[in-house]
């Protein structure tokens, strides 16, 4: 991470009137509720935008089970538009690397929840595949109203 950044702040320096932005690779909203709650809130408001949730990973039930470690209460959620799915498979058929597309939920304190999301826009990024731009903006901007909604 430290050469990526001296190799974007040399080029900065080499070439000070150029803007660019280092967009986040997720997005997320800290809400009130228990964690049971934000888990199932999060798969209804998926589920208005067209996603299902096909995997689920308590990541903190299973680093128990594997290392014996306690681990704040955090999961992934894998969801999939089938559309959105079906649109970016027939223009890149590598794109299930990425896929699905994970939603966690991270107990972040008492009742005090973080819910973040796969920013499309920086992942599709690395893939040289102009048509998957359009995709990725729907779905962020579908992911980004699921946030908005909870």
């Amino acid at each position: 991470m430290l050469e990526l950044y001296q190799t974007i702040h040399a080029y900065y320096i080499l070439l000070p009137n150029i803007n660019f932005t280092i967009m986040k690779y997720y997005t997320s909203k800290t809400i009130s509720a228990t964690f049971e709650d934000a888990v199932k809130l999060v798969t209804e408001k998926l589920k208005t935008e067209g996603f299902g949730v096909i995997s689920e990973i308590r990541m903190h039930e299973k680093l128990k089970e594997k290392l014996d470690v306690n681990f704040k209460k955090y999961t992934i959620l894998g969801a999939c538009n089938p559309t959105f799915a079906y649109m970016a498979l027939q223009m890149e058929d590598k794109i299930g690397a990425m896929l699905p597309c994970n939603i966690l939920v991270i107990e972040q304190g008492k009742d005090k929840i973080e819910v973040a999301t796969i920013n499309p826009l920086v992942s599709m990024q690395s893939i040289e595949n102009n048509n998957l731009h359009d995709v990725a903006k729907i779905v962020s901007e579908s992911l980004n109203r699921v946030l908005e909604q909870i």
